[in-house]
């Protein structure tokens, strides 16, 4: 009797909380503290509320399976994604992630702006656990994918956002991850550079790589995954085949965001002094003159 196959991936009871109400006082409120404590008033502070990003969310991913995450706008997609990669710790519950994985969670990030595109291919490769004589092998091929040419010597900071998209999906794909996050990244850059890394994660799929993927494009889920995740504030809604949830998915938008627009509930008639009966007002009809030029 075969064992059944252990998850890449796994999501447990995940759970994590920001406190709300944590942004840095104005100057004119700053002197109102200061004011007071002079005169030795209390101070009454709004109570800090807790905001649950994520809520008890439980998932896991096989090896060679690319999922979809899906969700509106602050749904706890990123922040599942950040938890995931350990960029943030669950406030309850447990991740567990085996294997190298490289990330596309945000353009350029751990880029040292100073640093040419060379030396941030060495940087990022090292952030993500690869030494620099591995990366040397694959050196030549990010370059090409990426399409920087000269431009690859120049410090990043002069770069478009197109270059940083294209370099940073070239390092990551050529890292030879085990499992790839990808957030939102394939919605930067130019129709041809989003067609050229779709190939190569299709190429990369068919390898047996493992995925995870956030984007707003139904396209892509459908094209790309296996399954999808819909999360709404902060919850997992449903977890299941692509076609089925994203079906679900693009009905609660159209219900609870299209619809109300389509059909506005009317605005009340306004009260007027006589009275109305239930059949409405009465209409006096009067006797019709037409005027002809016959008419004396």
């Amino acid at each position: 009797m075969t064992s059944p196959i252990e998850p890449i991936i796994v999501a447990e009871h995940v759970s994590k909380r920001y406190a709300q109400n944590e942004s840095r006082t104005s100057l004119r409120h700053e002197f109102n503290d200061i004011a007071k404590r002079f005169l030795k008033q209390s101070i009454a502070r709004k109570p800090v509320e807790p905001f649950w990003a994520l809520r008890d969310v439980s998932f896991t991913v096989p090896a060679g399976q690319t999922v979809g995450i899906v969700g509106r706008n602050g749904s706890g997609k990123s922040t599942l994604f950040r938890t995931l990669c350990g960029i943030t710790h669950p406030t309850e519950g447990h991740v567990s992630v085996r294997g190298r994985f490289s990330t596309l969670i945000a353009l350029g990030a751990g880029f040292n702006q100073e640093r040419s595109g060379r030396e941030n291919i060495y940087l990022s490769a090292a952030i993500q656990g690869v030494p620099p004589r591995e990366i040397e092998h694959a050196i030549h091929d990010i370059i090409d994918f990426a399409e920087l040419g000269q431009f690859i010597d120049l410090p990043v900071k002069r770069y478009s956002s197109g270059m940083y998209a294209r370099l940073g999906f070239s390092i990551a794909v050529h890292l030879k991850p085990d499992i790839l996050f990808v957030d939102e990244i394939l919605a930067v850059g130019d129709a041809a550079f989003q067609d050229k890394c779709i190939e190569r994660i299709l190429q990369m799929k068919a390898g047996g790589l493992t995925m995870l993927i956030v984007t707003h494009q139904t396209a892509q889920v459908m094209r790309l995954c296996d399954r999808a995740i819909w999360l709404h504030k902060g919850r997992m809604m449903m977890d299941g085949d692509t076609k089925v949830v994203m079906e679900k998915y693009h009905q609660m938008i159209y219900e609870t965001e299209i619809l109300p627009t389509l059909n506005p509930t009317p605005e009340p008639t306004p009260a007027t002094a006589d009275p109305v009966s239930e059949t409405g007002p009465e209409v006096q009809s009067e006797p019709l003159t037409l005027s002809t030029p016959d008419a004396p």
